[in-house]
């Protein structure tokens, strides 16, 4: 086939499901793999995005609540701290001054205040781990889905000089055929790789957010109790 024959019988428009069919069985099982992390990376990012909403409207109308409550108690039900992360760091520090009463007189109001306030910042820490846990898939999506891709177009511009080697031909026409898989599979890996990454730095800053935003609540829990130990 001459090069002006290639011309004319090479398609108008690229066709990537072409280019994957065509692809050799290794290039399309990375495109495969790579597509599957796409996919889950995506329903991670529409998942997090819906649940960090309901997280901070949650806490928002907790918060407010508890600060104006005149019985704080009364706001930490079953209800509330299985479905609100300011409620579980608020019972947190409850439940600890709670420990430290003996018979509802806490005797150390300096050691019971300290430890209220070690009890809130290590349900911070987890409320914090809880939420973040699953963007680890994002990272790591997002800085390996590139070299897989990779593998893949080294994998297919391999088999291409394979095919120059059999064919004893090393026009255009042997070449371009594997080279176009190999970078298809390249460009999948960036189509992975790109919105993990944008998605992993905007979510894992609005965790540390409101990881901030909830040391703050512990914090002013923590001086309520401190002015209630005082004043008892």
């Amino acid at each position: 086939m001459t090069f002006q024959s290639f011309l004319a019988a090479a398609p108008t428009r690229l066709d990537p499901l072409q280019l994957f069919l065509d692809a050799d069985i290794v290039v399309q099982a990375v495109i495969v793999g790579l597509v599957i992390a796409s996919i889950w990376s995506w329903a991670i990012i529409v998942s997090f995005w819906l649940r960090m909403a309901g997280v901070k409207r949650r806490a928002n109308s907790f918060e407010a609540d508890f600060m104006e409550a005149e019985d704080p108690h009364s706001l930490l039900g079953e209800k509330n701290r299985r479905t609100n992360a300011s409620a579980r760091v608020a019972a947190a520090g409850i439940a600890e001054l709670r420990a430290s009463s003996d018979k509802g007189r806490v005797r150390d109001k300096a050691g019971a205040a300290q430890r209220v306030s070690m009890a809130m910042e290590g349900q911070v820490a987890e409320e914090a781990d809880n939420l973040s846990a699953r963007l680890n898939f994002l990272a790591t999506t997002g800085s390996v889905a590139p070299f897989v891709g990779l593998f893949g177009t080294v994998w297919g511009i391999m088999n291409s000089f394979f095919q120059i080697g059999a064919q004893e031909n090393s026009s255009l026409a042997v070449v371009a055929p594997g080279i176009s898989e190999a970078l298809f599979a390249t460009a999948i890996g960036l189509f992975a790789a790109i919105p993990a990454v944008i998605a992993y730095n905007r979510f894992s800053a609005r965790v540390n957010a409101f990881e901030a935003r909830l040391h703050r609540f512990a914090d002013r829990v923590s001086g309520q109790i401190g002015r209630e130990l005082e004043g008892g």
